[in-house]
């Protein structure tokens, strides 16, 4: 079974940036895309932005474009999520998970918590 682990949240003023990392770990690791996901309170998990595990490509939601840049470390099974110039509207907990077409495949980590906020 895939374990997946997302750090590097915390309080950070609006301006600021934040690396996110999200690390899996299991033998049956294998996505086609690795996402990044954000929930607000009351909210259901929004896809906002994945990255090919095989390739670079790299998709964004419309209102994530420009501010956030995903990468990997596919020897590391490790996704990474780059924020800048953060808003309070990014106050959220980031989830990552793996994708195959629409299908989540992976049970979800704890995620990591990013409160923007002066």
């Amino acid at each position: 079974q895939v374990h997946l682990v997302e750090s590097g949240g915390g309080l950070v003023q609006p301006g600021g940036s934040l690396r996110l990392t999200c690390s899996a770990s299991g033998s049956t690791f294998d996505p086609s895309f690795m996402a990044w996901f954000r929930q607000t309170p009351g909210n259901d998990r929004d896809l906002f932005g994945a990255i090919s595990w095989y390739t670079d490509s790299t998709y964004f939601a419309e209102d994530a474009k420009g501010r956030f840049t995903i990468s990997k470390d596919v020897a590391k099974n490790t996704v990474y999520l780059d924020i800048v110039d953060l808003k309070p509207e990014d106050t959220a907990v980031y989830y990552c998970n793996g994708r195959i077409g629409a299908t989540i495949l992976y049970p979800w980590g704890q995620g990591t918590r990013v409160t923007v906020s002066s």
